[in-house]
């Protein structure tokens, strides 16, 4: 019987330390996508010398794990993941080193201890604005409210395993119009986080389907918080605040 392979020199240092990391993806690398991003963290991780714990095996590969990103094309102010590290570090310099190594448009927001406990479970809902350039917002209140008079708006889109229908309006926790700054029609949402996820573009078809409304452009579309959902104050609780 053939002897079982085995990974050549001694096992990895162990972690001793997990930290929970929000970041922004803003401007143009609201393009990148989930990829990008983890290309471009592993080389900031490197230059920044933060002590990674990395996995066993014949391809060690940093302890990073990701929850919940953005759809490409969506600028958003919360995101997050997780690294574990070697050695006890200060949240507050890792911050700093790894937002001066990242590239202008992926910043790093803060850096806490996590506490026990899976990040994913504190990830509930997302908090999005979607700006519509070019659209009154009177129209765009009347699409809105002829959206949320339905009780269920099938969408579809295509997954790895083939096109797939669901539910794009049942899990908006609510939805209002109005308008920026600048004057430009916007629709403010909370939407439940769902399986599969409903994704601002989701909604916009829903909005579509239920109404005549047609926008002349995509709308920008932004996620401004997401984390634990709380239906007595509908609102996102911050899915760091215990740690």
């Amino acid at each position: 019987m053939a002897k079982q392979r085995t990974p050549d020199g001694p096992p990895p240092p162990p972690a001793v330390q997990k930290l929970r990391i929000q970041y922004a993806r803003r401007g143009r690398l609201r393009h990148s996508s989930t990829r990008d991003f983890g290309r471009a963290l592993e080389r900031a991780l490197r230059r920044s010398g933060v002590p990674m714990a990395y996995s066993a095996g014949f391809h060690p590969h940093p302890k990073i794990s990701y929850a919940n990103g953005a759809a490409t094309g969506a600028a958003s102010e919360a995101e997050y993941f997780e690294i574990s590290v070697t050695e006890q570090v200060d949240p507050d310099a890792v911050a700093t080193a790894l937002d001066e190594a990242l590239p202008d448009g992926l910043d790093i927001v803060r850096v806490v201890e996590a506490r026990p406990g899976a990040l994913a479970d504190l990830l509930q809902a997302s908090r999005w604005k979607l700006r519509f350039p070019g659209v009154e917002v009177a129209d765009l209140e009347v699409a809105v409210a002829g959206f949320l008079a339905a009780d269920r708006i099938e969408v579809e889109r295509m997954f790895k395993r083939g096109m797939k229908s669901y539910d794009a309006r049942g899990p908006v926790e609510w939805a209002r119009t109005g308008v920026d700054d600048d004057g430009c029609a916007i629709l403010a949402m909370v939407v439940r986080h769902t399986t599969p996820a409903v994704r601002p573009d989701d909604v916009l078809s829903a909005i579509t389907a239920a109404t005549s409304f047609a926008p002349p452009r995509s709308p920008i579309a932004t996620r401004l918080a997401q984390g634990i959902w709380s239906s007595e104050t509908e609102s996102v609780a911050d899915p760091l605040a215990a740690d």
